[in-house]
Parts: structure tokens; sequence; C-alpha cells
């Protein structure tokens, strides 16, 4: 069942039964909208290397590294710039196959048609070996719906990946990572000089397809030129200067806040289905996503929760599923209810 089809089914099964328990809800936008900060009212100028730096400095990275960091409209756009810098050179590239669709929809928009492997309900890497071409893996740190940072293991798999050919590179997306600095398996991905990290103020601040910077490693220049023809507007760029200057405490409590519905998710859930939650998705911060070893039509039919197939986030053959934590049932108040 894939996203839209979920959807559908979603709401009927809830205007059916008034006592379903609701942990189905993806959109935090509209489950956090009062916590989003207004956009600025004045026509000021900022420059986008002044951004850079701004954004280096919150996240405790050398500002030396400001011009690798390359300015642009979030991690959609970001993507969408490297896969076709990408196709452009003929490179192999493996995507998550259950994190994110979106994801393989700007691959082929960008002419490129991606392996895959499974994060759920631990992320397999591929094992294929490499060839002349170059290769580029794309992971998620923290993961969704896997719900958490990636182990040392996992992450100390990933440079393993990198150094069997000097033409891998990896993608990391940080866009769940709402801490300060960044975790420590992508700050030591970072330092292996073959990663681009890719950031935005998508679910920090709560502004999707407004502001990001994609990190470029020291070897990979020929995509800045790329990126400085495909700015931002003059408002996203006002709008970024004024989340890192006047809002920089916003993500501190978007995870509060996050941590108080799932303490609220987690009330409400039969000790059987709360056990079978990993403890690391349970406790990682800012997370909303809750894998649990148990087929999403069992949750419904036998536990009263409605939960997510896997098939939503794509392909995959696990037959687990998973809760959220975002509907207004577990809203710590009732602001946000309709």
């Amino acid at each position: 069942m894939r996203f839209e089809e979920f959807q559908d089914f979603r709401q009927r099964q809830l205007g059916a039964s008034s006592s379903l328990l609701d942990a189905a809800e993806t959109n935090v936008y509209r489950a956090l909208a009062p916590m989003r900060p207004e956009p600025p009212t004045d026509m000021s100028t900022v420059h986008r290397c002044d951004l850079a730096r701004a954004w280096l400095r919150r996240f405790e990275l050398p500002e030396q590294w400001s011009g690798r960091a390359m300015v642009c409209r979030g991690v959609r756009h970001g993507l969408g710039v490297v896969f076709r810098r990408l196709h452009a050179v003929q490179a192999r590239l493996w995507l998550p196959s259950d994190v994110y669709p979106v994801y393989f929809e700007l691959a082929r928009a960008a002419g490129l048609e991606p392996a895959s492997y499974p994060t759920l309900p631990a992320p397999a890497l591929p094992t294929a070996p490499a060839d002349n071409r170059p290769e580029y893996l794309l992971i998620a740190n923290p993961s969704k719906p896997l719900g958490r940072y990636l182990s040392d293991a996992e992450c100390a798999a990933v440079t393993s990946w990198l150094r069997e050919s000097p033409r891998r590179r990896v993608l990391i997306d940080s866009v769940y990572d709402l801490g300060v600095p960044f975790a420590g398996g992508t700050r030591r991905l970072l330092d292996t000089g073959a990663a681009v990290l890719l950031h935005s103020v998508t679910k920090g601040w709560l502004w999707p397809r407004t502001f990001g910077v994609v990190l470029l490693g020291p070897a990979q220049t020929e995509l800045a030129a790329a990126f400085r023809t495909e700015p931002p507007t003059s408002a996203q760029l006002r709008l970024a200067d004024r989340l890192l200057t006047e809002h920089g405490d916003v993500p501190r409590q978007v995870v509060d806040e996050l941590a108080a519905r799932a303490e609220r998710l987690f009330e409400r859930l039969p000790d059987d289905v709360l056990g079978a939650i990993p403890t690391a998705s349970r406790t990682c911060p800012g997370n909303y996503f809750f894998p649990v070893g148990v087929p999403a039509e069992t949750l419904r039919r036998e536990c009263g929760v409605l939960a997510m197939p896997v098939s939503v986030f794509g392909a995959n053959s696990w037959s687990g599923s998973v809760l959220t934590s975002l509907a207004d049932a577990f809203a710590p108040t009732r602001t946000g209810a309709r």
C-alpha cells in the first residue's frame, strides 16, 4: 500500500471507529504549526556566503569550509543538483528502499536508474563489488522510519564500504538531525573526506523547501558551479538568516515537543507493543517514527492501533510496521486540534 492509498485507508478507518488510536499521522508541519517562526517583513539583503558561515558556526564546523558549503533551497533541491551531476558522470547510485520514495523520484528525474538497499529492521548495505564508475551511497542519519541514528558499527561499515574504492562517496541526509553538533557518526564520515552532507531548516524550524546547505567534500568542487547558478530567492535567504540568528532555539523546542508527544503515545500502547519498539528509536531525540515488529493489520485488529505498513515508505519485505506520535491525541496541549 503506497502513501496516497494509505491516507485514504486511514481516513476511512478513523471515520469508522472513534476508539481507534491514530498512530499514523506523518505531517509534522501541521502537527507543530504553532511553533513555526514567522517570516521576516523587512527587505534587507542577505548574502549566501554569510549564511554559509552562520550555518557552519551553528553546527560547530570549521568556518574555512565555507567555500564548500553550498547554499540551496533544501535537501530535495540539493539532491536534484547532485543527481544531475551523477548522471553526467554515469555514476552508480544506491538509495535506501524504505526511507523516502521521493529519493527515487528525484533520481529518475535526473536520468538515473538507482539500485536500492533496505534499512528495516536494520540497514543492510550493498555488497556489490566496486567497478570503474563513480559510486554513491545515500544514507539518512538519523534515518526514518528506522527512527534512530546509525550505530557505531553501521557507520564503521559505511567507512569500510568507502575504503574499497577511491571512486566511492557517501551522501548523508541529515535533515532529521535536530541536535548541535551533528551526530558523532556523521562527523566521522565527514572526516573521511568522501562524504557530502545535506541539511536544511525543514524539520528543525518547520520550514520545508526553503533553505539548506550541501557541504561538499574537499575533492567535489565540480558541483559548486551548479549550486551557484541555482540560488534561493532573496526572500528565502532573509528567512534563513532570521531562523539562524533570531530563532536558534526552535529546534530544541521541537525536540522537547516531540519527546512529550512520544511519551503520550507510549502511555497508550499495550505493553507488548511498546516492548517491541527498539530502545534506540524510543530514545532518539526529535524522533516521531517508531518501527515495531508487528504487522499493521495485527495492530489494528487486535490492539486498536492504526499503524503504517512499511510499504508506505517504499519496497521492503519486512513484516513489521511503523507508529508515529504526531496525531492530536498525543499533543501536550489541544492547541493543534481541529
